[in-house]
């Protein structure tokens, strides 16, 4: 490391001592568990822990209820389901959810969090490739995905399959919460994140060089990589209408043909409203393990549509790999309203980088069991490959 980084004591790989506010790395999540302030009724495993966030669990029952909510101030999530419940599904041996009907499932974790700490989420990898729309609610929550500090009591998930009805059952793992305490250091816009990505770049180019910036990710739909792949190459997916059901407990089963048509490179794709796409990054991403970073998953001056709905990067992504540099980012994508065009190398979205309070004992990657550390263009764990 050169001289004149020293001038920045925070660019440091390791800290000597933990920082008091920033999102909590998984031994810290593993002392909440030890400390009872999360609890579950059946025993939280240690897959459940990620470098910078926790897998939460779906509970044995389910409520099919007309319509999406918040509770607000002044109530619980069971009293909103009394009033626009339909009927009780029972989950313990699996499930069908059909697309476009709305569904809460209390989880089995429940929380009793100290005043200064809070919590965001954010749906699964395999959840927003499958375009499930879920969101965190709590009791008396005013918003979606957000828990207040200090919070004390229930966690329920709205589920909405949109694209393909889904089979679920008990114990699987649709969203990751992230644990913050206070407000944590972001290096959105701070002089300190372009001075790491000079240094150590946090983004790269196809053919390995850095990228232009740490922050903003495009589209691509040339099929670009380390040698450019021509007209036949397949950037990207959208969903067939009519498809059949997903079953989230098989992986490497189905048939990629029965559920996607592959989208072959060209210039520029036209997004028809409500069709679900995937789609990947032009840059790489390389997430340190000192740091956590979160993709904006829409943002009204890109455009009228939505990107990653699963939006969570872990400490490691795309860090110390053994050939290349870096990760892409695999995109979802809807268009809202209107059709919209996409141009290749068009920005889409920006990455948002936190502080941990320390370094995490664990990084994302192979020997945690993470499904996507080396990927491409890749659909969710359920597919075989194309």
């Amino acid at each position: 490391m050169r001289d004149e980084v020293l001038l920045f004591p925070e660019l440091e790989r390791k800290t000597a001592e933990p920082r008091s506010t920033g999102v909590f790395p998984s031994q810290k999540i593993e002392e909440l568990i030890a400390s009872e302030m999360i609890r579950a009724a059946q025993p939280i495993v240690a897959k459940q822990i990620q470098p910078a966030s926790l897998d939460l669990r779906l509970g044995p029952i389910a409520y099919r209820v007309r319509a999406s909510f918040l509770p607000g101030k002044n109530s619980t999530v069971e009293e909103k389901i009394r009033i626009l419940g339909m009927g009780e599904i029972d989950l313990t041996r699996g499930a069908v959810f059909e697309k476009r009907c709305v569904y809460i499932v209390p989880l089995m974790e429940e929380w009793f969090l100290p005043e200064d700490c809070a919590g965001k989420t954010n749906p699964k990898s395999t959840t927003g490739r499958l375009d499930i729309f879920t969101r965190l609610i709590t009791d008396y929550g005013t918003e979606f995905e957000r828990v207040p500090p200090g919070y004390r009591g229930k966690l329920y998930a709205e589920v909405v399959p949109r694209t393909f009805s889904v089979r679920l059952q008990a114990g699987m793992s649709l969203n990751q919460v992230r644990f913050v305490r206070g407000k944590p250091i972001t290096l959105e816009k701070d002089f300190t994140l372009n001075k790491m990505h000079e240094e150590d770049p946090l983004a790269f180019t196809p053919d390995d060089l850095p990228a232009d910036s740490a922050r903003l990710i495009s589209i691509d739909l040339a099929g670009f990589g380390p040698e450019p792949q021509g007209n036949d190459a397949i950037v990207g997916y959208k969903a067939k209408e009519h498809a059949p059901l997903v079953d989230l407990s098989l992986v490497d089963h189905y048939d990629p043909a029965e559920f996607w048509e592959p989208i072959h490179a060209t210039p520029r794709i036209i997004l028809n409203p409500d069709d679900f796409y995937i789609l990947v990054s032009k840059e790489k991403v390389r997430v340190p393990p000192e740091l956590a970073a979160e993709m904006v998953a829409f943002d009204p001056s890109m455009g009228e549509f939505r990107i990653h709905y699963a939006g969570f990067f872990d400490p490691g992504f795309g860090h110390d790999l053994h050939e290349g540099r870096g990760t892409r980012a695999v995109l979802e994508v809807r268009s809202h309203e209107v059709p919209f065009v996409l141009d290749d190398g068009q920005v889409v979205a920006r990455l948002e980088y936190e502080r941990l309070t320390e370094t995490p004992d664990k990084i994302y990657g192979p020997k945690i069991g993470s499904s996507y550390q080396s990927q491409g263009l890749s659909l969710s764990k359920q597919f075989k490959r194309w």
